[in-house]
């Protein structure tokens, strides 16, 4: 298994009370990230986190926040965003806990399983940052692009797509 581009080990044996760790991927991470997840560019990515042993596993709440660029999914022009991303999250050791046997709160955590003696927040920011993207990023020069190429829009597709043109051509339009 490679190092991952943005790693930031905490090894399990030195969590117990709920302590902070924040985390910033240097230049080198960025362009890897950025280069993984098929980005222009990465300006920044961060995590603040509370790591704690629970009974379950190792807790992690916090938040990732990231200044990225994306390239426009239609014309591949540069669209600026960013992430800001809560993150509630329970490490168990991999093959000791089935999934449906963690007993958890009222509120929405994943779990992840973890191997060896760490785990991993830069990996954890990464990912996080990585699921809160826009799939299909689109400037604004996309619709005209699209219109231009004889696609049509959801809506004109869309059965009251098909009345208004119905709509137009009784007109005479």
């Amino acid at each position: 298994m490679t190092t991952p581009e943005f790693s930031r080990p905490e090894r399990i044996d030195t969590i117990g009370e709920p302590r902070q760790v924040s985390i910033e991927a240097d230049a080198a991470e960025r362009i890897g990230l950025a280069r993984r997840f098929d980005l222009i560019g990465i300006d920044r990515l961060g995590g603040a986190f509370t790591i704690r042993r629970e009974a379950a596993g190792i807790a992690v709440d916090g938040r990732v926040t990231a200044t990225l660029t994306q390239a426009c999914s239609v014309t591949g022009d540069p669209l600026s965003g960013t992430v800001d991303e809560p993150v509630a999250l329970l490490f168990v050791p991999a093959g000791a806990h089935d999934a449906e046997e963690v007993e958890l709160g009222g509120g929405e955590i994943d779990v992840i399983p973890y191997e060896g003696g760490a785990i991993d927040l830069g990996e954890t920011a990464a990912e996080t940052m990585a699921l809160a993207l826009d799939p299909f990023p689109r400037g604004p020069g996309a619709e005209a692009v699209l219109k231009a190429a004889g696609v049509i829009s959801e809506e004109e597709a869309g059965p009251f797509g098909a009345l208004t043109g119905l709509k137009d051509k009784l007109a005479g339009r």
